[in-house]
């Protein structure tokens, strides 16, 4: 009952980060199970149906701009993480965290730095963990037209800052990030 754990967002300009918590059973098929990164939109997709359909428990949980503001995107990031693990049912009995670090927790948990290409149970994480992230930028782009979240899912590109100086934050974006700040108390910067 050991639960993989990863991230998907932190480094983002808007949205939630998204932790995913994954039991897998021992026995199970998902050829091609890796690092989300690694991988194609269409195949974390149709691995995201087949973990999701044999795990033991899986659960994705977010951190909000707003709680990422207010107590930054590393302790964000660890808040989502205990979320993920206590919405699992049944509980994990322990827990492989992708990184350098842990949240705090009431079962054992270790950190494994680069663990989403060496733990099944963490790739399965991650990639739940960027389907769900992704499927809240497509909310975004069709609640926010013209910042061109689906393609750049976020990030700081230079289409997604050009969009930020152009039409402004939406209420989704990080405001303690420096490009988000920057448009908000100085627009005529950017």
């Amino acid at each position: 009952m050991i639960a993989g754990v990863d991230e998907a967002g932190r480094g983002a300009l808007v949205g939630n980060v998204i932790a995913a918590a994954v039991i897998l059973p021992a026995h199970y098929d998902l050829p091609g199970l890796t690092d989300s990164k690694k991988l194609s939109a269409r195949q974390r997709e149709t691995l995201y149906t087949a973990i999701t359909a044999q795990a033991v428990a899986w659960s994705a949980a977010a951190a909000t701009p707003e709680e990422i503001d207010a107590l930054n995107i590393h302790h964000a990031t660890l808040l989502a993480m205990q979320r993920a693990l206590a919405a699992l049912a049944p509980p994990p009995s322990a827990a492989l965290i992708d990184g350098k670090f842990t949240p705090t927790l009431a079962i054992p948990a270790r950190a494994i730095v680069g663990g989403d290409a060496s733990e099944a149970c963490i790739a399965a994480a991650s990639i739940i963990a960027k389907v769900t992230r992704d499927r809240e930028m497509l909310i975004l782009e069709a609640r926010y037209p013209g910042y061109g979240f689906a393609a750049h899912k976020g990030y700081g590109t230079q289409a997604h800052l050009a969009a930020l100086a152009r039409l402004g934050a939406t209420p989704e974006h990080r405001r303690s990030y420096a490009p988000v700040r920057a448009v908000i108390t100085q627009p005529d910067l950017l």
